[in-house]
């Protein structure tokens, strides 16, 4: 079930609420930002995604094909949330979940993690090795 989490950056700068149901599950990747970053993100659909404060305090990074924008807070660095768009998909937000507020740790391990082989660009399958994920 869709529950509206609230969340914020390190230093509450940028703040935002998105409608996510944890137990759909969560996402890691081995691609070479969110292995570097360890992201681990919740797929919302562009809707369900509201920033509430410091919109302007974010700042953008983009890298390989520019499918994702990386969004950051400008004044500590944390990444909330990034955007994509995909024929699959269509526009979606990749939530970090470390960055909600109010998400219980009960919750946060009792979803379903999948993992997708970012790194050889074959998103569909699980790379190999997770453990480092």
């Amino acid at each position: 079930m869709k529950k509206t989490y609230h969340g914020s950056c390190h230093c509450s700068t940028v703040r935002f609420e998105a409608d996510i149901d944890i137990d759909q599950g969560t996402s890691k990747c081995n691609c070479s930002f969110c292995a570097k970053t360890r992201f681990w993100k919740a797929f919302v659909d562009e809707n369900a995604l509201r920033v509430t404060s410091g919109s302007n305090y974010l700042t953008e990074y983009q890298f390989g094909s520019r499918t994702i924008v990386h969004f950051f807070c400008r004044t500590c660095g944390v990444k909330p949330f990034g955007r994509g768009e995909t024929a699959d998909m269509g526009v979606f937000y990749a939530i970090n979940v470390a960055c909600l507020d109010d998400l219980m740790p009960d919750e946060l391990l009792n979803a379903p993690v999948e993992y997708q082989d970012g790194r050889h660009d074959h998103w569909e399958r699980q790379p190999a090795e997770i453990r480092h994920l």
